[in-house]
């Protein structure tokens, strides 16, 4: 059986301890006031309110002497043990508002510090895995929530967090939207994911926006307010359940394949460019700076994906490349692509 602690109620030790003796105090005062004096409970109960608050009302009847002795005796104990636990409390009170205030400014501060990092709106169910992955994958992001419980929640995880509503401009500048570099829309509403997205594109143009829908027919509507990716979580979901009935292996080897990292191995992507020298080279050529790497996926600035790309095929300004490599091969790559990856 779980025993009733003050510490549970409080969580300044001295705190507790202090409410229980003051409780005490009021306890055998109203005790000696009922035997000592005769009184009744209420009459004996304000007697010693009034003795210990030092209020100085008169008696509830005349006192004789030994209701004088133990009075003196308790006003000396008593109210010592009340100026002391009003003392804590107020300590408790002012110490919880500057902890508080300090925590949210420190937060804030490193909100602003961020660039090229990631939004999460929504911290439900689909959130609560999102923000999980991003943070086993090392991004950096912030939370945008609109409840005060979830946000609560948020905050006990670690995670960096903005109260407020997505689709308002003041609430995504705090998030540092400018700066990001891309945000996802997963709250439960696919109205409120469409204007998410629409404010969000509209702020920053060059934020990749990625939305979850979860009515087919609404997908063209987010498409249209912006969004680069639409992600039905039903369809991905029937889809990954058939995949696994009919192909399990495949499912394993894709289920592998999104986490980012593989024993030795790592999922990365870049941009060919002009400025890096790879556009208009081939596939070959990447791979010649780490042999041990594998293109996987060759998306080209049309849209269009190369699953399993060949070695002559050509890399354009704007593609985008997909490598499985070991991280010295990764590194070769960054090198030679003149980018982080």
């Amino acid at each position: 059986m779980k025993r009733f602690s003050l510490r549970g109620l409080f969580p300044g030790g001295r705190l507790a301890g202090a409410l229980l003796a003051l409780g005490l105090t009021l306890a055998v005062g109203t005790a000696g006031y009922m035997v000592i004096a005769g009184y009744s409970f209420i009459d004996a109960l304000y007697q010693t309110v009034t003795t210990l608050s030092t209020v100085g009302f008169r008696e509830v009847e005349p006192f004789g002497t030994a209701e004088k002795i133990f009075t003196i005796v308790l006003i000396l104990f008593g109210t010592g043990t009340v100026l002391y636990t009003l003392t804590l409390m107020v300590e408790q009170t002012l110490e919880g508002n500057i902890r508080s205030r300090f925590y949210h400014r420190r937060m804030k501060m490193q909100i602003e510090e961020l660039e090229d990092h990631y939004i999460l709106c929504g911290f439900g169910r689909v959130g609560r895995e999102i923000a999980k992955e991003l943070r086993e994958r090392g991004a950096r992001f912030v939370i945008i929530e609109q409840t005060p419980a979830q946000a609560e929640v948020a905050r006990a995880f670690g995670y960096l967090v903005v109260e407020g509503d997505g689709s308002q401009d003041i609430t995504l500048n705090r998030a540092g939207i400018s700066r990001a570099r891309c945000l996802l829309a997963a709250s439960d509403s696919d109205s409120g994911n469409t204007y998410i997205t629409l404010t969000a594109k509209s702020m920053n143009p060059h934020c990749y926006i990625v939305a979850r829908v979860g009515y087919p027919h609404n997908e063209e509507k987010l498409r249209l307010a912006g969004a680069d990716r639409v992600l039905s979580l039903y369809s991905l979901g029937g889809r990954r359940m058939v995949l696994s009935a009919l192909q399990p292996l495949a499912a394993d080897i894709m289920d592998t394949l999104a986490t980012g990292r593989h024993g030795d191995l790592l999922l990365a992507e870049f941009e060919v460019s002009e400025k890096n020298g790879l556009a208009g080279k081939t596939c070959s050529h990447l791979t010649s700076h780490a042999p041990n790497a594998s293109i996987l996926g060759l998306r080209h600035r049309s849209g269009a994906l190369v699953v399993g790309p060949k070695a002559e095929d050509t890399m354009h300004d704007g593609d985008i490349v997909i490598v499985l490599a070991e991280e010295q091969d990764i590194a070769a790559l960054s090198n030679a692509a003149g980018v982080s990856i």
